[in-house]
């Protein structure tokens, strides 16, 4: 329907009536003596539908907008509820700058990088489920990983804000758009001391040869002990932007891109498939001498754990595997993957019967006698999750996986989309969700730990400053927190072997240009295993 005014101050319309698509046109003056001879405001003319039957009248558009807005918003009805300010805008991507590296500092220890514990802030909006649960509630049901005495005492001690004012009632009920603040005492897991190699650095990449036991980014328990941060911090490099990831226990070649236009290019190509990479690892066995094709799907068992295995239902890929030497225990073997699950090298190494010698995910009894072999698995996912987590309790080696009684927990239907690819674990309590996975598949919790979904958080920091003006953590390094349990605990370093898996990222090639490192000293011909 159209309206519009010919001549000067006299409305018409225009209609489209039958299928025919004829156009039929009138005054609403004509319109109004239809109904009676009464004047446009003592009785409203009838919408006219495609074949002419009357349609309701529609609503005033701002009355509509204004109702969204305040539904947004949050607003009350009136005399009802709390008021609740409408959600802020946030950074569509993440970024890292002089104040983020500011927030604490490294040691160095019998060959490790350590992170003095600092205080931090996680932050998250209201997820759906949680509207109209008491945060009480919303604790004892999905943050276990602390007591709600925790709780409790975090409360009274400011550490919790709802939509920035303290909680001084747990038994507050939650809406849309509340905004939660939990400060937390943060510790984050050593790892290798050893420097990082810069193999290209121009103006529009950094490729860097990456040290095992290092993430990529902040995830997990890991912020300042990853590589973005020690770039950022010890070589003045910010704002970078990730082009591939490795796992943190995988070493070798890695880029990041300087800028956004970069990241596209090169992201394209890896869209495209025209890029080109080559891993070398060392696995169980004689691996045949011929080149191996393998094209088994995978798919995730769980995002939180970081474990896949062989599935019909997976995800389609290939993996092209050549052996270079064999010693009579161990084979070398290259790798090069046409595509990039998670995981895609050692689990289709595992499907062959030769995993990765040091894999601790893949290279377990808690795959059964055969270690995954084929892909028989006469377990389901959560029975294998819990042998997984038996067996590092075991081993005390929990520091190596994200594994805890609550991750343990397989993919299914009411927790996929809680899945995303990409997740922080912070050492202590935090307003987290339990069901989330991780993308990067990059782990270490406790069992006093929980995890909480990069995407879903905005991290902040408790600064000070000196006299001098310059930014400093607030968290002195002989200081205790008397709410945080990990102040209380004294735990062994980990081993050399806990920090390396013999997975090496060889080389890097795209269109413009090929980045290569030296082959690491497990993947030597003469290498003997101590």
């Amino acid at each position: 329907m159209r309206r519009f005014l010919h001549p000067p101050g006299q409305l018409w319309r225009v209609s489209r009536l039958g299928e025919a698509g004829a156009w039929r046109c009138g005054s609403l003056a004509a319109a109004a003596s239809c109904l009676g001879g009464k004047s446009m405001e003592e009785a409203p003319v009838p919408e006219l539908g495609e074949r002419g039957s009357s349609l309701p009248p529609a609503k005033k558009p701002r009355l509509l907008l204004e109702a969204k807005r305040e539904k947004r918003a949050g607003l009350p009805e009136e005399g009802k509820g709390r008021y609740v300010p409408p959600p802020k805008k946030r950074n569509p991507g993440v970024s890292f700058n002089e104040v983020h590296f500011a927030e604490t500092s490294y040691y160095f220890e019998g060959g490790l990088r350590k992170v003095r514990p600092y205080y931090f802030d996680f932050q998250n909006y209201c997820k759906g489920r949680w509207v109209g649960k008491s945060l009480l509630h919303v604790f004892d049901t999905e943050f276990r990983a602390q007591p709600l005495e925790y709780y409790q005492a975090a409360a009274k001690a400011g550490r919790l804000r709802l939509n920035e004012q303290p909680v001084r009632d747990l038994n507050v009920i939650l809406k849309n758009n509340d905004f939660l603040r939990n400060t937390v005492h943060r510790h984050e897991p050593p790892v290798t001391a050893q420097t990082i190699e810069f193999l290209e650095e121009n103006d529009e990449v950094v490729v860097v040869n990456k040290p095992s036991s290092l993430p990529v980014h902040p995830c997990g328990r890991f912020r300042h002990n990853t590589v973005i941060f020690i770039l950022g911090k010890e070589h003045n490099l910010k704002e970078l932007h990730t082009v591939h990831r490795l796992d943190r226990l995988t070493s070798g070649v890695l880029m990041f891109a300087k800028s956004a236009e970069a990241s596209k290019r090169i992201d394209e190509q890896v869209r495209q498939r025209q890029l080109e990479k080559e891993y070398v690892c060392r696995v169980v066995g004689e691996f045949p001498e011929n080149e191996v094709i393998c094209e088994e799907p995978i798919m995730v068992v769980s995002y939180k754990v970081g474990v896949c295995r062989v599935d019909p239902k997976g995800k389609v890929c290939k993996t092209v595997f050549q052996r270079l030497s064999y010693n009579g225990k161990t084979s070398v073997v290259k790798c090069y993957p046409y595509t990039g699950r998670t995981h895609q090298i050692r689990v289709h190494l595992q499907f062959l019967g030769h995993p990765i010698v040091n894999d601790p995910i893949y290279n377990t009894d808690a795959w059964g006698p055969e270690k995954g072999k084929g892909g028989n698995l006469n377990k389901t996912d959560e029975e294998l999750l819990r042998a997984l987590l038996e067996e590092h309790l075991s081993k005390q080696s929990l520091s190596i996986l994200d594994i805890a009684e609550e991750d343990l927990k397989p993919i299914t239907e009411d927790n996929v989309q809680e899945s995303p690819g990409n997740c922080v674990k912070p050492r202590q309590a935090t307003l987290v969700n339990v069901n989330s996975g991780s993308t990067e598949a990059l782990k270490d919790v406790s069992e006093s730990e929980t995890s909480v979904c990069s995407q879903d958080l905005v991290p902040q920091v408790q600064m000070c400053r000196t006299e001098s003006g310059e930014m400093c953590s607030a968290e002195q390094p002989d200081d205790k927190d008397p709410l945080c349990a990990e102040c209380k605990v004294v735990r062994p370093d980990p081993s050399p072997k806990d920090l390396v898996m013999y997975l090496h990222a060889l080389r890097y090639k795209g269109a413009e240009f090929e980045y290569c490192s030296q082959m690491p000293d497990w993947a030597q011909d003469d290498w003997e295993e101590t």
